[in-house]
C-alpha cells in the first residue's frame, strides 16, 4: 500500500480517540509529554463535538520538491463515515463517500468510478479522520511532536506521525526527541492552532519523492446540510467504471 494511501486510513481514524503512545518523549521530558497531550485532546475535542465540519482547501501535488499541480475546493464532513470534497479549480470534480461506496466523478470525462469503501484504501483520502470513528493506533506506531518540519504559522505547532508498515526509525530509547519519520521513509504530519486543536494543513511525503499538501481555511462546524449532499446519483450519460479509485500519482499531470 502506497504512502499516499496509508495517509488516508491515518486520517480516517484521528479524531477519535488518538492516545499519546509511551516512549515517544525523554522520561526526563514530562512539559512536553503534557503538551503533546494537550494537543491531541484540543484537536480531537474541536471536530468530535461536531456532527458536521467543513472548510475551504488548497491541495498542492509535488514531486522531489517541484510543485507540478494545486487544485483548490471545499469539502464537507458528516460523521459517521460520509464526507463530499468539491473541487472547483483548475477542474470540476467530485470525491464523494457515502458510507458505503466512494465516488470520484469527473464531468469532463463523463464517467465516475465506484469502489466499495471497506475494500478501498483510497476512500479515506485525505481527511476521513473528520467522519471516522476509529483508533489512530491501528494506523500510527509513533506520534510525537516534530521538531524538523516547521509549520507555515510559527505560532502553530506541528505533529509527526510514523505509519504502521513502515521502517522503524530509531527507537524511542535510541532518539526520544526526535520526530518518528526521517528521510527516505513516508511521512505524515499535521499542523494545528494549539489554542484550540484545529487542522491548519496535512502533509504526506511518499518515499518516491511525491508529496502531498492540503491546507484549510474557514472551518465551519454544525451547519445544516442540505438533502443528499453525500449521496451520488450518476447523471444520464455518465459511464460507472467499477474498481479502484485512481491513486493520486496517475492524477498528478
Amino acid at each position: 500500500m502506497s504512502a499516499v494511501r496509508r495517509i488516508a486510513a491515518f486520517t480516517v481514524l484521528m479524531l477519535t480517540g488518538w492516545p499519546v503512545v509511551s516512549g515517544l518523549l525523554a522520561a526526563n521530558d514530562p512539559p512536553a509529554g503534557d503538551l503533546l497531550a494537550q494537543y491531541i485532546a484540543k484537536f480531537q475535542t474541536r471536530y468530535q463535538s461536531s456532527r458536521t465540519s467543513s472548510a475551504t482547501f488548497l491541495e498542492l501535488y509535488s514531486e522531489n520538491g517541484r510543485l507540478v499541480r494545486s487544485e483548490a475546493g471545499t469539502a464537507y464532513f458528516r460523521r459517521p463515515s460520509r464526507m463530499r470534497w468539491e473541487y472547483d479549480a483548475p477542474e470540476k470534480n467530485l470525491f464523494l463517500v457515502d458510507g458505503r461506496n466512494a465516488w470520484f466523478y469527473v464531468p469532463a470525462d463523463h464517467t465516475v468510478t465506484k469502489v466499495p469503501a471497506k475494500h478501498s484504501a483510497d476512500w479515506r483520502t485525505p481527511l476521513a479522520l473528520l467522519a471516522g470513528d476509529v483508533k489512530v493506533s491501528k494506523v500510527c506506531s509513533r506520534v510525537a511532536l516534530a521538531s524538523l518540519q516547521k509549520p507555515l504559522d510559527s505560532g502553530d505547532v506541528m505533529l509527526a506521525c510514523q505509519l504502521r508498515g513502515e521502517a522503524r526509525a530509531n527507537s524511542a530509547e535510541d532518539a526520544p526527541q526526535k520526530d518518528p519519520t526521517r528521510a527516505g521513509e513516508a511521512s505524515v504530519f499535521l499542523e494545528l492552532v494549539p489554542a484550540n486543536g484545529e487542522l491548519v494543513r496535512v502533509l504526506v511525503n511518499d518515499q518516491g519523492g511525491i508529496g502531498i499538501e492540503f491546507r484549510f481555511k474557514n472551518w465551519n462546524f454544525d451547519a445544516p446540510t442540505a438533502a443528499g449532499q453525500f449521496e451520488f446519483h450518476p447523471p444520464a450519460g455518465v459511464v460507472i467504471l467499477n474498481g479502484e479509485l485512481p491513486a493520486q500519482k496517475e492524477i498528478v499531470k
